[in-house]
């Protein structure tokens, strides 16, 4: 006999009247035919004597009743379905699943109630004698299938999902803001592909890339700072010029939003120096001398050098005092001398095998800056600086027969020139210098081309090609042509 938890030997069988009522689905549940005996009936055995006391099953329902709790909670506390513990209760063993789960079943229940497990056992087997159960086939019940979830757009849904999209967006922007504004800009050099390189050029192009928008800040040589930004992809360059020899430049990046600035890059860049030719020619001018004053203006120009060629030249430095220039030509006269003497162009003499060289450069009177010029070879020269004044005493005139022969006949003073008292043809780029000291008179059978530089000063031809003409010159009166054929 199982004693009740709390009551004494004499305590009575609870009324089942008393039972908590069941709900229509768990009667349901309770009368559902979950048990298919593999016989239908039980074979008959001797019945068994007669328990003494409560059966098994009342035992049972007091003692839950005791507990306080109601079938579904003992069904969820043991996880025995009720229809098996209702089965229990009423002592009814053959809607339980066989032996083993009836074992099994009571002693969980009697340890849930607090009951003597081995004593609701061995009751159970008083109860039930010797005779051995068929085995129940259980068919698990269906499951039940769970309702299948779907998401349901309504505009509460989509509204909160817009906001949340929103917030994270605001989120990313300002975190990359606060990422951006903690970081110095990226500066990337693209060209040159090396930080020191040799480029044999004038100019080069610096390139690269940064965020875009960003301040490119270039320092070149010489404190040449160039700026620019990089535009929308990133990308910038500059054309910079390249001096011979090294070129440092300096490049930062800067973002205008923040200020701040990028470690600087330094490029160096060499442009190879020209490889030393032959040495500059040597030359020593021996005459003029510098600050010699001459007479009637041929100045010797004379010296040595290493060169193959020397190369005069002269520019006019102003007036000197007691000079006697020839006047302008008067207005019938085609001669016309500038105020300022005009400087005469630059004479080559040639160098002899010596090394020595010697010629004669006529100049206006005035002061006079030469320049002497040796040339060697791959344009290497070397020049020399001498400064003359020239003063004219009497008459100096130069003839140079140009651009085809002439015959010519000089008066001298109103004399014959010795050598001339005939008149002879002199051939194309033949120059003669007459000196007198009043007067100088010409008669040239081919006037255009027959050049006349009267006391340093050119004329040029006063007449036509082919023309026969006579020139009296006879400073200070200007030029003039006369009718002496003899």
């Amino acid at each position: 006999m199982v004693a009740l938890p709390g009551r004494g030997p004499g305590a009575t069988e609870l009324d089942r009247g008393s039972r908590l009522p069941m709900t229509a689905r768990h009667e349901a549940r309770s009368t559902e035919p979950r048990l298919i005996d593999r016989e239908q009936t039980v074979p008959p055995v001797a019945p068994a004597a007669a328990p003494r006391g409560p059966r098994l099953g009342e035992l049972l329902l007091e003692a839950r009743e005791h507990k306080g709790v109601d079938l579904y909670r003992a069904e969820r506390d043991t996880k025995i379905r009720v229809k098996y513990l209702e089965a229990l209760e009423r002592s009814d063993f053959s809607k339980l699943p066989g032996a083993v789960y009836t074992k099994g079943f009571l002693r969980n229940y009697a340890i849930y109630l607090g009951l003597d497990p081995e004593a609701v056992l061995g009751q159970w087997k008083a109860e039930v004698g010797t005779v051995k159960l068929d085995t129940a086939v259980v068919i698990p019940p269906r499951p039940l299938e769970a309702p299948r979830g779907g998401l349901t757009f309504t505009p509460g849904v989509f509204f909160g999902a817009l906001l949340i999209a929103g917030v994270a967006l605001f989120a990313i922007y300002v975190g990359y803001q606060l990422l951006r504004f903690n970081q110095p800009p990226i500066l990337t050099i693209t060209s040159p592909s090396t930080v020191v390189t040799t480029i044999d050029a004038a100019q080069t192009t610096l390139a690269g890339t940064s965020a875009p928008g960003i301040t490119i800040t270039i320092q070149a040589p010489g404190d040449q700072v160039y700026r620019l930004a990089a535009d929308s992809a990133g990308r910038w360059s500059q054309v910079v010029p390249l001096a011979k020899g090294r070129n440092q430049f300096s490049i930062v990046a800067t973002d205008p939003a923040t200020a701040k600035l990028s470690p600087s890059t330094d490029l160096i860049i060499t442009v190879p120096l020209p490889s030393p030719g032959p040495e500059s020619p040597t030359l020593t001018v021996t005459s003029p001398t510098d600050g010699t004053s001459f007479q009637n203006g041929a100045i010797p120009i004379q010296g040595t050098t290493t060169a193959t060629t020397i190369t005069v030249s002269a520019t006019y430095a102003g007036p000197v005092s007691a000079t006697s220039s020839p006047p302008p030509a008067s207005p019938q006269s085609s001669a016309k001398p500038a105020a300022t003497p005009k400087p005469p162009a630059s004479k080559r003499i040639t160098v002899g095998s010596d090394g020595s060289f010697s010629d004669s450069y006529q100049l206006a009177p005035g002061r006079w800056a030469l320049t002497i010029t040796a040339s060697g070879a791959f344009d290497r020269a070397t020049t020399e600086q001498r400064t003359v004044s020239v003063a004219f005493t009497g008459v100096d005139l130069v003839v140079a027969i140009r651009g085809g022969p002439a015959w010519i006949k000089v008066w001298l003073d109103g004399q014959l020139a010795t050598g001339f008292e005939a008149g002879q043809t002199e051939a194309a780029g033949k120059t003669l210098e007459f000196t007198a000291k009043t007067s100088i008179e010409v008669r040239t059978g081919n006037a255009g081309a027959t050049d006349f530089t009267l006391n340093g000063t050119a004329l040029g031809a006063l007449g036509g090609a082919g023309v026969p003409q006579t020139w009296l010159f006879q400073p200070p009166d200007p030029p003039q042509q006369t009718n002496r054929v003899y």
